[in-house]
C-alpha cells in the first residue's frame, strides 16, 4: 500500500511516462504544488540510476541546475523545491517493482547508492541554480532601487515612469516624504550590512512600504513618508529629529569606533518634495561641517537661516569683510572675539551666561566686547548694531571664516 491508502501500481501494469507523471503530482502535492515542470527529467535519472546504476552526466546535471533558477525566477521558495525532490525520490524509490521483488540485497544496495548519489547530485545542483538565480535577482532589483532613489532625489521630470517604476517597491508619490542622510565619519567596509540594519529597523517601524532604503554618493539615504514617524517617547523633535534619532540610534550599533551624523530634510508633498527635501538634508549636512557641528542629528530645519545667508554669497562676503575682518587686528586674531559674539547672541546677551559657556570671566567677556565695538564701529549692546554683528557672525561661520580666507 502506499501513503494515502493507494496500492502501489507496478511499473509493467501501465506505461513508464503515466507512472513517472503520477509520482510528480503526488511530489508536487507534497511540497504545496510547486509546479511538475520544475522536476524536468529527474525521475528518469533516478530510475535509470536504480536500473543501471548509470550516473547522471554533466549535461543533465546543468539541466537541474536550471530548473533551480527557474524555481527561484517563478518566486518558489528554495525550501519547496527541495521538498519536491526529495518527495519524488521518496516515492519513486517505493513503487520501483523490480526492487519489491529482489532477494538480492546486494542488488538492492548498489541500487540505493546509485539512487541517493542521483538524489545528493541533482538537490545540491537544484540548490546552486537557485541560489544564483537569487543572488542575479537581488543585483538587478538593488540596481533597479538605486536608479530609483537617484532618479527621485534628482526630481526626475518624467512623472509618469517614476510613479510606475515605484509601484513595485510600495511608493506612493502623492504622499508627503522626507529624506534623510546618514554620513560616517569614515568610509564604510561594508555598505550592505548598514543597509540591512536600517531597512531592518526602518521597516520594522515604518511598515515596509512607502519607506525606500539605499545609498548615494557614499551616504546612506532613508525616504520615508512624513506621516509614518511617529515621535519618539516623551515629546522630542517632532517627526523628522525622530526619524534621525531612529536612524542613528541603529547606526550607533554598528559603530565599531566610526562616528555618524544624520540629516534630514523636511517634509514636502509629491515627486519633487522628495529632492527638495534631498537638497535640504545634503546642505545641512554640509553647513554642520563648516560651521564644525558634531550634533548626531542635524534638522535641516534649524539651519533655514544659513541657506537664506549663503543664498547670496558674494553679499554674505562683503557683509563678513565690512564688519568683522577688523577684529584680526585684536591680540589672539579674530576668532576668540567671533566666539564671544557667538555665544552672547546665543544666550540672549547675557555676559554672565556667555562666560559660563566660554569657561571665562565675565570680566573677559565684557573686555572683548569692548574691543568689538572699538575694533568694527559696531556695538553689541546697541540694538541698531546687533543684527548687523549678529548677520556677520553667522555668515563668518558658515564661510568658515577666519578658518578659511574669504572669497570674492
Amino acid at each position: 500500500m502506499t501513503e494515502g491508502g493507494r496500492r502501489a501500481v507496478p511499473a509493467g501494469t501501465r506505461s513508464r511516462d503515466a507512472w513517472l507523471a503520477e509520482v510528480a503530482r503526488e511530489a508536487s502535492a507534497d511540497a504545496g504544488g510547486v509546479p511538475v515542470e520544475l522536476l524536468g527529467d529527474y525521475l528518469r535519472l533516478l530510475t535509470d540510476a536504480a536500473v543501471t546504476g548509470r550516473r547522471p552526466r554533466r549535461g543533465e546535471l546543468d539541466a537541474v541546475g536550471a530548473l533551480g533558477r527557474r524555481a527561484a525566477e517563478q518566486g518558489v521558495s528554495a525550501g519547496r523545491a527541495v521538498r519536491l525532490y526529495l518527495s519524488a525520490a521518496r516515492r519513486l524509490w517505493r513503487q520501483l517493482p523490480h526492487l519489491s521483488q529482489a532477494t538480492d540485497s546486494e542488488t538492492v544496495r548498489a541500487a540505493a547508492d546509485a539512487v541517493l548519489h542521483v538524489v545528493d547530485s541533482a538537490v545540491a545542483t537544484l540548490a546552486e541554480g537557485y541560489a544564483a538565480a537569487r543572488r542575479e535577482l537581488v543585483r538587478r532589483e538593488e540596481t533597479l532601487r538605486r536608479e530609483l532613489v537617484d532618479d527621485l532625489l534628482r526630481g526626475d521630470s518624467d512623472l509618469a515612469g517614476l510613479v510606475e517604476r515605484a509601484e513595485p517597491f510600495g511608493l506612493d508619490l502623492a504622499r508627503v516624504h522626507q529624506v534623510a542622510l546618514a554620513s560616517p565619519s569614515r568610509r564604510l567596509p561594508d555598505t550592505d550590512a548598514a543597509i540591512s540594519a536600517l531597512e531592518r529597523v526602518i521597516f520594522d517601524r515604518l511598515g515596509d512600504r512607502d519607506v525606500l532604503v539605499s545609498t548615494k554618493e557614499g551616504l546612506l539615504v532613508v525616504i520615508a513618508p512624513a506621516d509614518a514617524v511617529v515621535p519618539a517617547r516623551g515629546g522630542g523633535d517632532g517627526a523628522a529629529g525622530d526619524l534621525g534619532r531612529l536612524m542613528h540610534a541603529e547606526l550607533d550599533r554598528l559603530a565599531r569606533g566610526r562616528s555618524w551624523q544624520v540629516a534630514v530634510g523636511r517634509p514636502h508633498p509629491g515627486l519633487y518634495g522628495i529632492a527638495r527635501s534631498y537638497e535640504e538634508a545634503r546642505e545641512a549636512l554640509t553647513t554642520a561641517r563648516r560651521l564644525h557641528r558634531d550634533s548626531a542629528v542635524i534638522d535641516a530645519h534649524d539651519l533655514l537661516i544659513y541657506r537664506v545667508l549663503l543664498r547670496d554669497q558674494p553679499a554674505m562676503v562683503d557683509l563678513v569683510q565690512a564688519v568683522l575682518t577688523p577684529l584680526s587686528q585684536a591680540r589672539g586674531g579674530a576668532e576668540p572675539l567671533l566666539d564671544t559674539l557667538n555665544e552672547y547672541f546665543a544666550c540672549g546677551e547675557v555676559a554672565t551666561e556667555a562666560a559660563r559657556r566660554l569657561h571665562v570671566s565675565v570680566r573677559t567677556v565684557t573686555y572683548r566686547l569692548d574691543r568689538i565695538r572699538a575694533l568694527s564701529g559696531y556695538d553689541p549692546a546697541d540694538p541698531r548694531d546687533r543684527f548687523t554683528l549678529h548677520a556677520a557672525v553667522l555668515g563668518a561661520r558658515a564661510l568658515d571664516w577666519p578658518r578659511r580666507p574669504l572669497t570674492a
